[in-house]
């Protein structure tokens, strides 16, 4: 059997030769690139009410800044972005922020590794289970 699908774009694709069965659903999420930004927005707000050393601080503006940057070009590159918003939850997670900011920065970077798509998988693993 051969497709001959041109270019595709949802949260859940399935192309099957035969049969497809599925049991429990499918879900997906959807985040715009407004949404990014709103969440990124909602992440630096978060990170103002935590008290990061001065290190650390210095390292999480730096990656906000990138992210922004990229997240405003008219076409946002994910692989550029995805390893960014990893170091930046990785410093966050070391400071111990996540933990004690809860869902204020936890919430934001989720929406933020959603809209990475696959890319964002690695960042949703090391958030904790607030939510």
């Amino acid at each position: 059997m051969t497709f001959n699908i041109g270019n595709q774009n949802a949260a859940n694709i399935n192309n099957v030769g035969r049969d497809q069965h599925i049991t429990g659903g499918q879900t997906g999420i959807v985040v715009t690139s407004e949404q990014a930004l709103q969440a990124l927005a909602d992440l630096r707000a978060g990170v103002k009410a935590t008290r990061l050393d001065p290190l650390s601080s210095i390292a999480v503006e730096t990656e906000l800044r990138d992210i922004e940057a990229g997240l405003r070009q008219p076409k946002p590159d994910r692989t550029r972005i995805a390893p960014r918003l990893e170091r930046l939850t990785r410093i966050l997670l070391a400071a111990g922020s996540l933990a004690s900011a809860g869902s204020a920065l936890v919430g934001p970077l989720g929406m933020l590794a959603h809209w990475l798509g696959a890319l964002g998988a690695p960042i949703l693993g090391l958030l904790p289970a607030l939510l």
